[in-house]
């Protein structure tokens, strides 16, 4: 390898290693790998800026920003009202109000930090008073939140889908399908932890109950049929469905429910913004990284690399998932997949996958990281709001880890459930 290539490896790695931030590292990294070569470093600003002008991308700040008025105008509270209706008389059915409350909470907001903290805020203390462990609710909330990037809108599926310019739709649809698995099998781990530990079931809710937990909550469910159904009807992009989505939240928040005050949007826009800022950090130093990771011609290196291991294409694909696994916990999702996007499409087209089929398979796996130890974004945030330790979390972690590596798994090998609602475009 030469230097340059030296530097963009050994270099970043060994940042990585002495505690650098991701953004951090990866700048200096390229600015080092730029001195060492004959490229002019003002090459460097122009990718750079050029990484963060897709339009896809304007999704983001507005799915964050539905997220968090959700949050603030009590639409999260009404859909757990509504799973709670649902679920709460079966074994093991206030861990189920979670997960189900993170599928829809999760068709609007898109994030997987975003709807572990709702979820977590307001399921975790309710856990707790039924006998349930504070380190296994919280346990459960993280693991429920990463169903936010997986079932559609999705933040991670946007940044896949502008690094491989496939259609962000059709990415979103692929993920439908691994999310409701993964909702199942979380949804058995609280129904075994139930009868292991011998929690009481609550009783069933009435009709009277029933009807006016969905009547509460009907401005709440109404949101992802309005930005599902747009993106689906062909009504809007999913661009436009994220701005649509935050206007919604703000409407009924501030006009239907009335908890979202005119003098509380400056600091739910300024968290969104923060929110926002740092994944486009991110991203933008991620692309200035994978230019000149492609100028030094190693994704196709590295992509042979994988796929002589094996002729056998089932073990290969184990090594790049086991590989994944192991990058998403210990680096941010956003920045594997912008670092990783030449190198998984190289070996993605020289295996013969379908590109959505990559796709998912790459997002769940790394979504995955995002609730693995010891760096999971998401667990820092089930800890914040929990105040329970990332330790013992993570001990706690153990079987819904199982049920996601198992979901993976099937998304890995079994192509039709990634696949199987591409018909519907």
């Amino acid at each position: 390898m030469s230097e340059a290539a030296w530097i963009l490896s050994a270099g970043f790695a060994g940042m990585l290693l002495l505690g650098v931030p991701f953004a951090f590292a990866l700048g200096i990294a390229t600015l080092g790998a730029l001195l060492a070569s004959d490229i002019e470093v003002i090459a460097l600003a122009q990718k750079m800026i050029s990484g963060s002008q897709s339009f896809s991308l304007l999704a983001i700040p507005f799915f964050v920003l539905a997220g968090d008025l959700m949050t603030a105008g009590g639409l999260s509270r009404r859909l757990v009202a509504v799973a709670n209706a649902l679920v709460r008389h079966v074994t093991g059915g206030l861990g189920m109000v979670a997960v189900i409350a993170a599928l829809f909470f999760a068709a609007i907001s898109g994030s997987a930090p975003a709807t572990t903290a709702a979820i977590g805020t307001i399921m975790i203390p309710e856990m707790e008073k039924r006998g349930y462990d504070r380190a296994f609710a919280t346990a459960l909330a993280v693991s429920a939140g990463i169903i936010g990037p997986l079932i559609p809108p999705s933040i991670p599926f946007v940044i896949w889908g502008v690094i491989a310019e496939e259609s962000i739709a059709r990415l979103f649809l692929s993920g439908l399908v691994p999310g409701i698995l993964l909702a199942v099998g979380l949804m058995l781990v609280s129904w075994f932890y139930a009868r292991r530990h011998a929690i009481p079931r609550e009783s069933r809710a009435t009709s009277r109950e029933m009807a006016h937990a969905f009547w509460d909550g009907k401005w709440a469910l109404g949101g992802p049929v309005i930005i599902l159904g747009g993106i689906y009807g062909g009504i809007f992009t999913p661009t436009e469905a994220a701005v649509v989505g935050a206007f919604y939240a703000l409407v009924v928040g501030m006009f239907v429910h009335r908890e979202v005050k005119l003098a509380d949007l400056p600091r739910i826009t300024l968290g969104a913004l923060r929110t926002t800022a740092i994944v486009m950090f991110i991203i933008t130093a991620a692309a200035g990284f994978g230019w000149l990771v492609a100028f030094e011609q190693l994704p196709p290196k590295i992509a042979s690399l994988l796929t002589e291991i094996s002729d056998h294409n089932w073990l290969v694909l184990l090594t790049i998932n086991a590989l994944l696994l192991l990058i998403g916990a210990v680096m941010d999702n956003v920045a594997a997949m912008v670092i990783l996007g030449g190198v998984l499409i190289t070996a993605g087209n020289d295996l013969g996958m379908d590109p959505i089929h990559l796709g998912a398979m790459v997002t769940t796996n790394l979504t995955v990281g995002m609730a693995t130890p010891p760096f999971g974004y998401a667990l820092f945030v089930g800890a914040a709001v929990s105040k329970v330790g990332i330790w013992d979390i993570s001990k706690a972690m153990g079987p819904m880890i199982a049920i996601m590596v198992l979901v993976l798994l099937a998304v890995t090998y079994i192509p039709m459930v990634s696949l199987a609602l591409q018909s519907l475009l």
